[in-house]
């Protein structure tokens, strides 16, 4: 009988102190306008995207086509932005030029490592993509990159292999122009819309 009630008394204590907790509603942050009360709610915005024109089958098929070459190169160029960054930082540390230069070596050869094979199966489409997107990420075009890094004459070496090639190190990007399509597809990739 007493382990009866020694049980329901710590039933109920139990119950008594979970239900005196306290239990004020969480209010969100407010601003007062004009004497009215308005709750400030963090919204993330909507990009609303135009539809695309496609005025053919044919048409249909590059587009998906230049979605499938921006997913793939996309990341690549997200990731030479934020390497670039770090490279910078660091470089901006080192005092003398024989220890940039032995840096930059070592930075070039663990970026070849790391994605030499994957650069190099890019097809010539997705390689005119990933210099435009890098200028995207950087605001630098590929060629003033090398320049600052390795200098003029190895950027003009580089410039002239990529011209034999049919690329185009200085060219810029423009998205409200020519490239305003490959911009929509990044918006929406960064969108998760596709």
């Amino acid at each position: 009988m007493v382990k009866k009630n020694l049980t329901i008394f710590f039933i109920v204590f139990y119950c008594t102190l979970a239900s005196a907790q306290d239990t004020a509603k969480i209010a969100p942050p407010v601003k007062i306008i004009d004497g009215d009360t308005v709750a400030l709610v963090d919204i993330k915005p909507v990009v609303i995207f135009p539809p695309f024109r496609v005025e053919s089958k044919q048409d249909s098929k590059r587009f998906n086509k230049l979605i499938h070459n921006i997913k793939k190169v996309y990341p690549y160029a997200k990731m030479a932005g934020q390497k670039l960054r770090y490279y910078k930082t660091v470089l901006d540390t080192i005092r003398t030029e024989k220890e940039r230069k032995l840096y930059i070596k070592k930075a070039q050869k663990e970026l070849e490592n790391q994605f030499g094979d994957e650069i190099k199966d890019l097809t010539f489409s997705q390689g005119k993509i990933l210099i435009k997107l890098i200028y995207r990420e950087t605001g630098n075009s590929t060629f003033d990159i090398v320049k600052e890094l390795r200098g003029g004459f190895t950027a003009f070496i580089w410039q002239a292999l990529a011209r034999i090639f049919g690329y185009n190190l200085k060219t810029n990007y423009d998205p409200a122009g020519e490239d305003q399509m490959i911009e929509q597809i990044v918006l929406m990739i960064e969108e998760g819309a596709i």
